[in-house]
């Protein structure tokens, strides 16, 4: 029996060279052919025949726009584009940070960097994290499974920070699985009820997102898990409003201020603030807020994601992070109270680069929702490629939302966590600093002069000795002063 399997081995493996050998020798051909054929065709085909026609198209109006485009024809309804806009905004890439050497002297590497940060710190009850990056608003069933949620906020908890409950309804086993729990005051008369609001270690009152501005919106009924029908109190039928308006807050200069007092004193003090999209009226919008007592203020970017809002809402409005974050750090500190409101920032932070360029632009902390979906998820996308998007593991009413493992999930993001604070630490000690309090706007230089000029930033070209940041010229394209007779000298040459 052991040498007839051998024999049907042997003879297993030589059918199957030749088979390899025999598509190895007539495949070449065949493609070589193919692919004259097809090259032959674009090379000879005019242009209103020829396939190239929609490479140039793309080229001019972007696959995004004719996908778009196509499913407007499809559907004839309002599109909704869930991730954020694929636009490329303004953003921090373009900004650099200057790394201590002799001028300055690197911190040491035995040295420990502190990246805790005080939310609230005026509050009676402020919440400490011990990095500065947050698991964004995320909501239950209107955006995410229930497993999604448990796994983001168990992934936090190890991490040592806090989680956002989102504008879906209250969910008890993400409360129980989060150590430091931000409940989100939505604007779907959703958790306002005492019992849940005295669950939250920070309340976020939402009056808009970077997403979706401030509209309102309905989830209709099919859409929704029967658990969050449920929690919802849901008629059969019954779609689910998210309203333009927080309830009770039509004059915000008269009424926010009550509503922030009164869950101040329904929760015994803890950080109450507000979430805002960043909008031009930034400031008068900031000088509202600071007039309301707020504890702190979440700054939703144009750039922010969400689980679906028109493409002309995510492509078309808002200030982008680079720019808001700036002014409002500005605008804070000229008001006296830098210090005493906790500033959030998100909106297109993925990694921890761009995290430590948000807290050098004035941020606290920051929020993260896309990037932190991702990592949650990891290799687990896997059950849903190749036939269906990454996301299948994580929304709700999904296909394979239920095959997600909330253990390895969690250590999944909390090791995505934990490596990102790391990394920071080392820019940090790359700066020659301490501490996340010590990075400030003064460390950051540009290769844009233009964003540098805008934000008060030195450009790269720059010299140091030249202490008037973001200087520019218009007939030099920015070009220092010193150095306009170089080039006009160049010219003439």
């Amino acid at each position: 029996m052991v040498y007839k399997d051998k024999d049907l081995y042997k003879a297993f493996f030589g059918s199957a060279l030749l088979t390899c050998l025999g598509v190895y020798l007539l495949g070449r051909p065949l493609m070589n052919h193919l692919s004259d054929s097809f090259s032959k065709i674009i090379m000879t085909d005019p242009y209103n025949e020829n396939l190239w026609e929609f490479y140039s198209a793309a080229k001019r109006t972007s696959l995004q726009t004719i996908v778009e485009t196509n499913l407007r024809s499809q559907e004839g309804k309002l599109l909704s584009r869930p991730f954020g806009s694929p636009k490329k905004f303004p953003n921090t890439n373009d900004l650099m940070f200057s790394p201590a050497q002799l001028n300055v002297l690197p911190t040491a590497e035995n040295v420990p960097v502190d990246t805790k940060v005080i939310l609230g710190p005026q509050a009676y009850k402020p919440l400490v994290i011990e990095m500065p990056i947050i698991v964004s608003g995320m909501a239950f069933s209107l955006a995410l499974t229930e497993k999604a949620k448990i796994a983001l906020a168990q992934g936090a908890s190890l991490a040592g920070t806090a989680t956002n409950s989102g504008e879906g309804p209250y969910l008890p086993a993400e409360r129980a699985a989060a150590d430091r729990y931000i409940l989100q005051y939505d604007r779907g008369d959703r958790n306002h009820e005492a019992h849940i609001l005295q669950q939250a270690d920070m309340i976020e009152i939402q009056i808009g997102q970077g997403g979706i501005g401030g509209i309102g919106h309905a989830t209709v009924y099919k859409d929704l898990p029967p658990k969050a029908r449920r929690l919802l109190h849901l008629d059969y039928g019954q779609e689910e409003i998210t309203h333009a308006h927080v309830s009770g807050v039509k004059d915000p200069e008269v009424d926010l201020p009550l509503l922030i007092n009164r869950l101040r004193d329904l929760t015994g003090g803890v950080p109450i603030g507000v979430k805002i999209a960043a909008g031009q009226s930034l400031e008068k919008d900031l000088q509202i807020l600071i007039d309301s007592g707020t504890d702190f203020i979440a700054l939703d970017c144009a750039e922010a994601a969400t689980k679906g809002s028109p493409p002309i809402l995510q492509d078309d409005f808002g200030v982008p992070l680079v720019y808001a974050v700036n002014r409002a750090a500005n605008y804070l500190k000229s008001q006296g109270v830098k210090d005493k409101i906790t500033l959030l920032a998100g909106g297109g932070l993925f990694t921890p680069g761009a995290f430590l360029k948000a807290l050098a632009l004035g941020a606290d902390a920051v929020y993260i929702g896309s990037i932190a979906l991702f990592a949650m998820a990891h290799t687990q996308v896997l059950k849903a490629l190749p036939w269906e998007p990454p996301t299948q593991v994580v929304w709700a009413q999904s296909r394979y939302g239920h095959k997600l493992n909330i253990k390895k999930g969690a250590q999944n993001l909390a090791n995505f966590l934990h490596a990102c604070n790391e990394e920071i630490k080392e820019g940090v000690r790359a700066m020659g600093k301490t501490s996340i309090r010590d990075v400030r706007k003064e460390d950051l230089f540009s290769l844009d002069p233009l964003l540098g000029q805008t934000i008060g930033v030195p450009s790269a070209f720059e010299s140091c000795l030249d202490n008037r940041p973001g200087k520019m010229t218009k007939k030099t394209g920015g070009l220092p002063k010193e150095e306009q007779g170089i080039i006009k000298m160049e010219s003439h040459k």
